[in-house]
């Protein structure tokens, strides 16, 4: 396997095509299988699928795949706003925004790139986006698939502004699950929380585990690098690390909000999980020149009950 990675070609492992409204996607690949594809419409992750195949990531069967209305599923990416807590519209505009390939961009960390396949997309500040949010910037979003398919989100964002600018940020990252009610999520417990239902009242997380029986909106202020979401009926552990994301929000809609969203069908809570690493409760202010970093890694192993944590410190995390 070190031997296949030493000669492993990223760059014949990225291949670009169009959708269906002639939006590039690119569609990237790990020698093992294991494959991840993104949309230029947003900079969204649409699909991650490990080396059998499977899709491990959620997408509504009622998604409205036309811009500039933002696809409900994958990985989106909501800047500069998170929510409608703001001025702009729900989760802002850059999931609303077509995206171009950065051919050279400023140089990561070499183990970034090293025995992986990445594509490296830009996104900067327009007329129509000064209107609204009257500050300029430069957000660079590298994804990359590693050999061991894991999936890893890599945003850069600089200010190109004669002020300081303040944003919001999160992964808004749907994850495919077997039964909702047979899903819990280990690393949270007794943080505080702001209750998105109850208009933000501050509580403290009380159980052992998150599990599910009824519609969750919460924000979880100053959590761990690593949250695990177990998938008990699939024996699937989702192991989510983040950098630069001091805040994880979980939303499950049930069964009742469901029905009033029309781009999500009635039934579709039941297969699907958001657990988004973020920073919402203190938002990053940039100086002139100042550039802010969120990394997000997403691994899925097979799991019982509990995730092992040496196999996570030799993941980096």
């Amino acid at each position: 396997m070190g031997h296949y990675a030493a000669v492993w070609d990223d760059k014949a492992a990225t291949e670009i095509t169009k959708d269906w409204n002639g939006i590039d996607q690119v569609l990237l690949r790990n020698p093992h299988g294991a494959s991840a594809k993104i949309s230029l419409h947003g900079g969204q992750v649409i699909s991650w699928r490990n080396d059998q195949g499977e899709e491990l990531l959620f997408t509504s069967n009622k998604a409205i795949f036309k811009h500039p209305k933002s696809m409900r599923g994958g990985i989106q990416i909501c800047y500069p706003q998170f929510g409608d807590c703001g001025s702009l519209d729900q989760h802002g505009f850059a999931r609303n925004k077509i995206w171009v390939i950065d051919e050279n961009p400023p140089p990561l960390a070499s183990n970034e790139s090293f025995g992986k396949s990445f594509v490296d997309l830009l996104l900067k500040s327009s007329e129509e986006d000064l209107k609204q949010w009257p500050h300029s910037f430069e957000f660079r979003l590298r994804v990359s698939l590693a050999i061991d398919g894991d999936l890893t989100l890599i945003s850069r964002v600089r200010n190109i502004n004669g002020k300081p600018f303040s944003f919001s940020f999160a992964y808004h990252t749907y994850l495919s699950v077997s039964d909702i009610s047979e899903v819990r999520v280990e690393g949270l417990e007794t943080l505080d929380y702001l209750d998105n239902l109850s208009k933000r009242e501050l509580l403290t997380e009380q159980g052992d585990a998150i599990t599910f029986e009824s519609e969750m909106d919460r924000t979880y202020l100053r959590s761990p690098k690593v949250v695990a979401v177990l998938d008990h009926e699939r024996k699937r552990t989702y192991v989510i690390g983040k950098e630069g994301l001091p805040d994880t929000v979980v939303w499950n809609p049930w069964e009742k909000k469901s029905k009033t969203m029309a781009d999500f069908g009635d039934e579709e809570y039941k297969s699907m999980l958001c657990v988004d690493g973020a920073a919402l409760e203190r938002p990053i202010t940039l100086k002139p020149g100042e550039e802010w970093t969120g990394k997000l890694m997403l691994t899925a192993v097979k799991s019982s009950f509990c995730f092992d944590q040496l196999e996570l410190q030799s993941k980096g995390f």
